[in-house]
């Protein structure tokens, strides 16, 4: 295949804005290479991902690009890839119980929004705009409120990976990997929302090995406390949820949980009045059965009693006519003697 290079008229350059590439010609079966000036404010809208620039021109015309977002590799600009929707919520979910965790132990800063930090190397010098970027408070270099780059080394540093093309991912995974564990960040998170690249990484005698995962749970080096389910990446359990595990009851959502506590005491306060009150009443039912049955008793006695003396008046009334008949025998038989007597009969006794 033959190539022809078409070049532009030759114009004085009055900037130093040029678009530079080339495109395959199949109608021509040629290669065509182009050089074309543009217009300076025309090119506000071409991404110039690969362009090589000094690193003083990076800093004053890259690092806070209005259309695009830059980073530089040694004196190369490389664009920063969008992240899509799912990529966004895994990130913002890690950046929900990393805030709640730094609102309970306030031992660090974290920054985003695009902040840079600049990476002398041996080999080389890069600047990089980690996703999130944490700055523990013995940092010798601290995070300052004014400024729009770090001139530290972050202690922790956090990549949401784009899966949208394979060199974002290398630059990710590999290079700043590379990169981070040679200028001496000691932990660095790779969020990546497939679950393919996801790693936590921290960093050990100047190489970055894989943090343990016990039970699927991540613990922190760095920030002591901090841990999270691998898992829950993906799930994105809601706070309120969060808070009711033993995982992460040490710092999400600490106040309601506290609160919690408070009514869950008040409810075993108002659970044991309640039973209290309970177990006084049942005595008091008790005692009442008790004298209900006291009484009873009593009136059984009485009932009793009352038979006996039925049965005493009854047995003394048959006594009394007994003796009632014993007299009237007595006295029919003394009427008797007498009329015999009377007619001179008498009566042997």
């Amino acid at each position: 295949m033959s190539s022809l290079t078409l070049e532009a008229p030759v114009i004085e350059k009055q900037s130093p804005t040029w678009l530079v590439g080339w495109e395959v010609e199949p109608t021509m079966n040629l290669i065509v290479n182009y050089e074309i000036p543009i217009d300076e404010d025309e090119a506000e809208s071409y991404s110039e991902d690969g362009k090589y620039v000094t690193e003083e021109e990076y800093w004053a015309k890259y690092y806070e690009h209005p259309w695009f977002n830059y980073e530089w590799n040694n004196g190369y600009l490389e664009e920063l890839s969008m992240s899509n929707h799912l990529e966004y919520t895994v990130y913002r979910w890690f950046m929900k119980i990393l805030d709640q965790y730094l609102e309970i132990c306030r031992i660090a800063e974290i920054i985003g929004l695009e902040t840079g930090f600049r990476l002398a190397l041996h080999n080389k010098i890069s600047v990089r705009k980690p996703d999130l970027g944490i700055v523990l408070n013995n940092n010798p270099m601290l995070l300052q409120n004014m400024n729009r780059s770090y001139n530290g080394i972050f202690d922790i540093c956090i990549e949401s990976i784009s899966a949208s093309n394979k060199k974002s991912i290398q630059r990710d995974t590999v290079i700043k990997r590379s990169e981070y564990e040679a200028i001496g960040v000691k932990e660095y998170y790779i969020l990546d929302e497939r679950g393919k690249e996801t790693a936590f990484l921290s960093n050990v005698g100047g190489i970055f090995v894989p943090l343990p995962e016990v039970n699927g749970v991540i613990s922190s080096n760095v920030l002591p406390g901090f841990q999270f389910r691998v898992a829950d990446l993906y799930r994105q359990p809601l706070l309120i949820e969060l808070a009711k595990d033993k995982v992460y009851q040490g710092f999400i959502m600490t106040e309601y949980q506290q609160e919690r506590q408070r009514a869950e005491q008040e409810r075993q306060h108002a659970e044991q009045e309640r039973q209290h009150a309970e177990q006084e009443r049942q005595h008091a039912e008790q005692e009442r059965q008790r004298a209900e049955q006291a009484y009873l008793r009593a009136e059984q006695e009485r009932q009793r009693a009352e038979q006996e003396q039925q049965r005493a008046e009854q047995a003394y009334l048959r006594l009394e006519q007994e003796r009632q008949r014993a007299e009237q025998a007595y006295l029919r038989a003394e009427r008797l003697a007498a009329k015999l007597l009377a007619l001179g009969v008498t009566i042997e006794e």
